[in-house]
């Protein structure tokens, strides 16, 4: 009975119908707007939690599936499902959207309705997105996705808002298109752009190449990766609070799910040929950034850098195509969704009471402000990959995974520890500690119950996920199994040729 209550469809449509009624029963009370936009965030959120807890683990296959043909002339379906991979990411989407609307009640002083139904309207394209299994279906809820982000961050963000908003979206945009022409060319080559049929289909090497590098473009402007990282640190310093939040939290995960889930298993012996230049793109990416974090002199924009190095984390973890390294990889994508969103929230929650992100505006913060100061500093050594936080987990698979690869990977990839603990417990020191060095910070109060509620249910995960991982490991076991089995066996045949080569040489 349950399962026959639990519909993506409708998980889709919440926020949707929830967008609606704001729109047709528009008021001038804007408390009654804000109650209404969190709480059809917060059922949206409880609805989530329904899959998770009636998901089947030992199920490989996709559960809750609807598949119906959307443009039959076509064969275009209105194809969705969960797995153990993208289930955590609409959970995720749920949870963060409801926490970003709670942290706007008072920061977001013009337009509440528009406001609201922007964030509404973008958690129903991210779970249709995380849930799509049709390239089509995908694509358009992948670039849809833009247009709210777009106006968030455009209408609500910083001085230089509309730069911002329009280099996201032409960033983004531009390497979309190239995806948008592969997928047209899988169409008329396969008949179908259904992901349950293409995966039985064997491309030629050629043929994956140049579709890998379609498809990788969008993904890696998405991720972001060094050099398409560019668009990021302005549209984090730009857009309001609760916008870097969805940023950081969700939308720099669209790409790490897309290579898993359409690069990986689509063109294994692409991903193979590409591995060592994906290798050299995450190195430059999780070292350079970092770098560039530590001469940072705006909060925000530390922040923003190093989610570029952690994100590098994530693309390389993915192409040792090995069971530790991907389930790494996905474990830092959730990971730093938690930490990513509350260090965000953090810089907020202080700018709101300044008015500046300048770190030497700071100081002596913890004298005012200790609660605040205990959730920043859990959230800062997690983010630094503190065992017994989640940042840990993902961090030493991906680790154990690159050194199986090549001890040198692993060794390179590992200066981000030392870098990011360098950058992370420098701008704490300069924020929180010492002594009380401006007037106004002496009349800063600690945080509000409305504040605390946003803080505190992360606070809780990050703990839980680094002391028990397994919540998302055993979840995920099975579907990034099968997801790189074509890449096992494109390995397998590589290593028989070569081995066949030789012999034929000899």
């Amino acid at each position: 009975m349950i399962n026959s209550f639990l519909s993506i469809s409708w998980l889709i449509l919440l926020p949707i119908i929830g967008s609606a009624l704001l729109c047709t029963f528009k008021t001038k009370n804007e408390a009654h707007t804000k109650l209404v936009a969190l709480g059809v965030s917060l059922i949206t959120f409880a609805y989530s939690i329904l899959f998770w807890c009636n998901f089947e683990t030992n199920n490989v296959g996709y559960q809750f599936e609807e598949h119906k043909l959307w443009i039959p002339n076509w064969g275009i379906s209105y194809h969705v499902g969960l797995d153990g991979l993208s289930l955590p990411f609409v959970v995720l989407t749920t949870f963060l959207i409801s926490i970003s609307i709670l942290a706007s009640f008072n920061s977001i002083k013009k337009r509440i309705t528009e406001y609201m139904i922007s964030f509404l309207v973008l958690e129903s394209l991210l779970i249709g997105m995380f849930s799509s299994l049709d390239i089509i279906l995908f694509y358009i809820f992948f670039e849809s996705v833009l247009i709210p982000m777009f106006l968030i961050i455009g209408i609500w963000g910083g001085k230089r808002r509309i730069y911002a908003s329009f280099k996201f979206f032409l960033y983004t945009l531009a390497g979309s298109l190239l995806m948008l022409i592969a997928i047209l060319v899988i169409f008329w080559n396969v008949g179908s752009t259904d992901l349950s049929a293409l995966m039985s289909v064997n491309f030629s090497k050629e043929t994956q190449i140049w579709l890998w590098l379609a498809f990788f473009t969008a993904f890696a402007v998405k991720v972001p990766m060094w050099p398409v990282h560019t668009w990021l640190p302005d549209a984090h310093v730009e857009a309001p609070t609760a916008g870097s939040v969805m940023l950081a939290g969700i939308l720099l995960k669209m790409g790490g799910y897309g290579l898993i889930r359409f690069s990986l298993p689509l063109f294994p012996e692409a991903s193979i040929f590409f591995a060592p230049f994906v290798f050299t793109l995450s190195i430059i990416a999780i070292i350079y950034t970092s770098l560039v974090a530590l001469v940072q002199t705006d909060m925000k924009k530390l922040i923003a850098y190093s989610s570029v190095a952690h994100m590098g984390f994530v693309t390389l973890g993915l192409f040792t195509f090995k069971i530790q390294g991907v389930q790494g990889a996905v474990m830092q994508m959730i990971s730093h969704g938690l930490v990513s969103a509350a260090l965000f929230l953090c810089v907020g929650l202080i700018y709101d009471r300044m008015h500046t992100r300048e770190i030497k505006s700071y100081g002596g913060v913890v004298n005012v402000m200790p609660f605040y100061s205990f959730s920043f500093m859990v959230f800062m050594l997690a983010s630094v990959g503190l065992p017994g936080t989640s940042g840990f987990v993902g961090e030493i698979l991906v680790l154990i995974s690159a050194f199986g690869y090549s001890p040198w990977l692993a060794l390179l990839a590992g200066s981000s520890l030392i870098l990011g603990a360098a950058y992370m417990l420098w701008l704490y020191k300069r924020v929180v500690f010492g002594e009380i060095t401006h007037k106004s910070i002496q009349s800063l109060k600690d945080l509000t119950l409305r504040e605390r509620c946003t803080l505190v249910p992360l606070l809780i995960l990050v703990l839980i996920l680094g002391i028990f991982p397994n919540v998302i490991l055993d979840l995920t076991e099975k579907p990034v199994l099968e997801l790189i089995l074509p890449i096992k066996k494109a390995l397998i045949s590589i290593n028989y040729q070569n081995d066949i080569g030789g012999i034929n040489a000899g």
